[in-house]
């Protein structure tokens, strides 16, 4: 029976062996059958030292039960009883065995005769066990001594694994060699990381089994012989040919962890490496997991001695080389133990005892467990900071320690932080205590805009405007801002050092930085968080405190801002209507003749004879009048205009935006401020005339005064009332919320460049200087700007059709009593009757025809009036002429202000809307919203409109006017 069991063995055998090695199409016959003979035996042999390997292991484990202790017998007994009890449970689900086994157990324990119970139980287990082979298994029930598991003999690490021999593993191995031809058992870098373990592949044709199964017969035959005096039986491994123990792997595991190429792990690269291929997986997954801190460790060797230009990035590398050290510090003493655990075995021992030494390839895995994890972790950091740097690179490594839950990663990126951080900090300390930035290699977050990569080396800029020190010459780059601070205290850092930079060379106060810098300067570390933020907040006291009482004190900033309000925002006003009386004859003359150290000379008639005297000198030598540039056609009012002059620092906060904006507000005002005088004047000279030669023409003219009275009343009440709302509801409201802004604790120089733009822009937005953006076109325009310089052109033109009509009052006032005298002449002469010749030229225009003038043409009388400009008009013409004038700009006049109190109703502006408001008290006029596409026909009408500063050309366009009607 047996030899039928053996030709049926063989008969498998060879069809297997047939179908796996099939027969080429140009070999011959005889080699195909050398080849599939070579095949049988080597399957044949690995039948039979799998079958002897079984044996012997199940020898060993039966004799080293004879070895356990009787303390941990009871517990090893329990333990097998309960193996056997889980598989009778999981082969049959009815209790009935599990049941009947207890009872015989319970019986066994009770015979005091049996003294190896554990054993019985034992073999009776591996022999019920079944395998893939129908062997003996083992491993999972190998005993530790003295727990709960089974005895090994103190060899756990070293004991057979039954998978080292498998069929299945080396037709595995010989299929992948002879199928690619390839080394398979190469592990990279990226397939550590992909994967904990992957199955290593054969790269050569296992040797033959015939040394490892005579070797397992001696031991066999030994073991049946029973040396009664060997205490200890050493587990057997198999050693076959050309595959390296446990003990040559520990030998040549210190160079591998360094990334060194040894007999059986080769490096072909910088992130692969070449294992064994004839080893059992678990020897594959160890080596697998050793391999990787052996290619990390490679690949940061590599990136630390890569080069490098940035401080930080330098740091970088420096706190991974460290890291690095300390590695090999590990590596050194596990070497250490490893040659110590080879050194205590003897050389017929070292293969079978090393578990016992305490050294094995497990337990290097868990000794360079968390090494790896920080080589893994240093290796992601030297990727990611191949596109970093500066406060990038430090917010990367912070985010391992505040969004990673592992404390240990936590605990690492910390300490890697405290080595990286500290050219950050030096620049740090730097900056906020001596105004200088180092930072060649911008990775600072503070910039210098549009300077090079390579910064300013040497820290010392080139002095240059006080504006430019401090709103151009350093920005601050949100990107760089590293995590490790928030953005409020970066914010507070940027103006420190700024203050301390401006200070320096804007102020000229380079001796009070250094001794700052003496008495405060520290050195700044991480993790010191709360010290770090209490000196920032301390040097951001003592900084922005030192500024303002510079500006203020020596550089008389608020003095400076208050002769602006005064002169260029017309606050002083004696001395802007003194300066507007002692101009007026000069700017109505053509803008071409004005020179400007007339109009200087005025100006300083102007303070001498105001409370302007009684100003600062320094405030009063940068006063100054200047002409702005001439056009065709412009008076002198037009182009007349009053400048202030500062320097640095103070152009800081009065910057040329600033100084623009003054401008315009004065013009504006200025032009405000000619009308009101114009439309007084006119009104003085009305109210002079009412009792004295208007009350002579009252019969013919007295409407005509009374109309003209009530327009000029309305337009004085609109110019008055327009002038209080610009100089006190906006500019003084704006000076209080300006000086409240400056008076808060902790101001700053940039609090106090902002509150002065605020207040700039509330001046010319509330003002009626504001663009405002059309919803038809979508363009800015000058809405409310506009429309007052209209307003504003049809009261001068107003205002000199009066004159004109004065003239006209005049010239009839003349004409009367040149009349009345000749009468009473004549009459004392006793002539009754005038000749034909004289009576028309004394009678009265109201009893006249059409009649020359008569004053005749070179007539000097009055020449200050229009009226010589409209000589050879009829009386009949020139009267009509007039009313005509004045009627139509007074319903311009209404139209116009209408639209305007339309247009401050619909602003959402409160005092905007108090102005239309106090304009309109009485409900006189009937406000309505302006069109926006009627921008085209105001400026046709504008066209038919004088501008101001025609003077008596106001009559000329009269006479025309009557020509075109004639």
């Amino acid at each position: 029976m047996g030899d039928a069991k053996a030709r049926r063995i063989d008969d498998a055998l060879s069809s297997l062996v047939n179908h796996l090695i099939p027969a080429l199409s140009d070999e011959d016959e005889a080699l195909t059958d050398e080849r599939r003979d070579e095949g049988l035996d080597l399957a044949r042999n690995i039948l039979e030292g799998f079958v002897l390997s079984c044996v012997l292991l199940l020898v060993s484990n039966i004799k080293a039960s004879y070895r356990h202790e009787g303390s941990a017998g009871a517990s090893d007994i329990n333990h097998i009883s309960d193996l056997i009890k889980q598989k009778l449970w999981r082969e049959d689900n009815a209790p009935d065995k599990a049941i009947r086994y207890s009872n015989l157990y319970s019986r066994l324990l009770t015979v005091p005769v049996v003294s190896q119970k554990w054993a019985m139980l034992y073999l009776l287990h591996q022999l019920a066990e079944p395998t893939s082979s129908g062997g003996i298994q083992s491993g999972a029930l190998s005993p530790k001594p003295g727990s709960g598991q089974l005895p090994s003999n103190g060899h756990k690490e070293k004991q057979f694994d039954r998978k080292e021999l498998s069929t299945a593993e080396q037709r595995r191995a010989k299929i992948n060699v002879s199928s690619s031809g390839e080394l398979d058992g190469e592990v990279s870098r990226d397939s550590l990381q992909r994967s904990s373990v992957r199955e290593s592949q054969a790269s050569n044709t296992p040797p033959p089994y015939e040394r490892a199964i005579g070797h397992a017969r001696k031991e066999i035959s030994k073991n049946s012989a029973g040396s009664p005096t060997t205490n200890e039986t050493p587990l057997i491994t198999l050693s076959i040919i050309g595959k390296p123990s446990e003990a040559a792997l520990l030998r040549e595991l210190p160079y591998t962890l360094q990334g060194l190429s040894s007999t059986n792990m080769i490096f072909t690269s910088s992130s692969t490496i070449n294992l064994p291929a004839n080893l059992p997986l678990p020897l594959i997954s160890l080596l697998h997991t050793l391999a990787e801190p052996s290619l990390l460790y490679r690949s940061l060797s590599e990136f630390v001695q890569s080069h490098e230009e940035a401080l930080i990035g330098q740091s970088l590398l420096s706190a991974i080389g460290d890291e690095l050290r300390s590695y090999l510090g590990l590596i050194a003493t596990l070497e250490g133990e490893i040659r110590r655990a080879i050194a205590s075995l003897d050389e017929n021992e070292i293969q079978a005892r090393m578990g016992k030494a305490g050294v094995t390839l497990k337990r290097c895995v868990i000794w360079t467990q968390e090494a790896t994890m920080g080589l893994r972790l240093m290796n992601v950091m030297a990727e990611e900071s191949k596109s970093k740097k500066g406060g990038q690179l430090i917010s990367m490594i912070h985010a391992f320690s505040t969004s990673h839950g592992d404390p240990w990663i936590n605990t690492f990126a910390e300490r890697m932080l405290a080595h990286v951080t500290r050219p950050f900090y030096d620049m740090l300390r730097h900056w906020i205590y001596d105004g200088e930035l180092l930072d060649p290699y911008r990775e600072f977050f503070v910039i210098v805009p549009g300077s090079s990569d390579s910064g300013e080396k040497d820290g010392n800029p080139r002095p240059v405007a006080a504006t430019s020190v401090w709103e151009d010459k350093y920005k601050m780059d949100n990107d760089m801002i590293p995590s490790i601070m928030s953005e409020e205290l970066a914010k507070k850092v940027f103006l420190i050092g700024k203050s301390l930079n401006f200070i320096r060379y804007g102020c000229g106060e380079s001796s009070w930085v250094d001794s700052y810098s003496k008495d405060a300067s520290r050195e700044l570390v991480y993790g010191d968080t709360a010290t770090l933020e209490t000196s920032i907040d301390k040097a951001y006291r003592t900084t922005m405190a030192r500024l303002i009482h510079l500006m203020d004190d020596k550089f008389r900033l608020f003095d400076h801002l208050n002769a602006l309000k005064k002169y260029l925002l017309l606050g002083q006003g004696d001395f802007i209507a003194l300066l507007m009386e002692s101009l007026a004859p000069n700017l109505d003359r053509p803008a071409g003749s004005q020179y400007r150290h007339t109009l200087t000379g005025q100006l300083e008639h102007a303070i001498r004879g105001s409370n302007a005297q009684y100003d600062s000198a320094d405030v009063l030598r940068r006063l100054d009048a200047r002409l702005l540039e001439l056009s065709h056609g412009e008076i002198g009012w037009d182009v007349f205009t009053l400048e202030y002059k500062v320097d640095a620092p103070v152009d800081v906060v009065i910057n040329a935006w600033a100084s623009k904006q003054y401008l315009v507000v004065f013009n504006f005002l200025w032009r405000i401020k000619r009308v009101e005088f114009a439309l007084g004047s006119t009104w003085r000279r009305c109210m002079t005339g009412a009792r004295g030669v208007l009350a002579s023409v009252d019969d013919k003219l007295g409407r005509d005064w009374k109309i003209a009275r009530c327009c000029i009343a309305e337009m004085i009440h609109f110019v008055n009332q327009l002038q209080y709302y610009i100089l006190f509801e906006v500019i003084e409201a704006g000076w209080n919320q300006l000086q409240a802004a400056i008076a808060k604790p902790g101001c700053t120089l940039d609090d106090l460049i902002g509150a002065h733009t605020k207040y700039l822009k509330a001046v010319t937005h509330k003002g009626l200087l504001g663009s405002t953006r059309s919803s038809i076109t979508g363009n800015r325009e000058d809405d409310f700007t506009s429309q007052l310089h209209y307003i504003l052109k049809i009261m001068l033109a107003y205002k000199e059709a009066v004159d004109g009509l004065y003239s006209f009052s005049v010239a009839e006032f003349t004409r009367r009593q040149e009349f009345a005298a000749k009468f009473e002449t004549r009459t004392a002469q006793n002539k009754s009757v005038l000749p034909d010749r004289d009576e028309d030229d004394l009678l009265p225009s109201s009893s006249t025809g059409a009649r020359a003038n008569p004053f005749g043409k070179n007539n000097p009388r009055d020449t200050n009036s229009p009226l010589p400009t409209i000589l050879g008009v009829t009386d009949d013409q020139m009267l009509p002429s007039l009313r005509n004038r004045l009627r139509d700009l007074s319903m311009d006049f209404k139209t116009r202000v209408n639209n305007l109190l339309g247009d401050l109703m619909a602003q959402p502006d409160v005092d905007m809307k108090f102005l239309g408001v106090v304009m309109n008290f009485n409900d006189i006029y009937h406000p309505k919203r302006r069109r926006r596409e009627g921008h085209r026909s105001e400026k046709d009408k504008e066209k038919r409109t004088p501008a101001h500063g025609e003077g008596s050309e106001g009559a000329n366009m009269v006479g025309k006017e009557s020509k075109e009607k004639r």
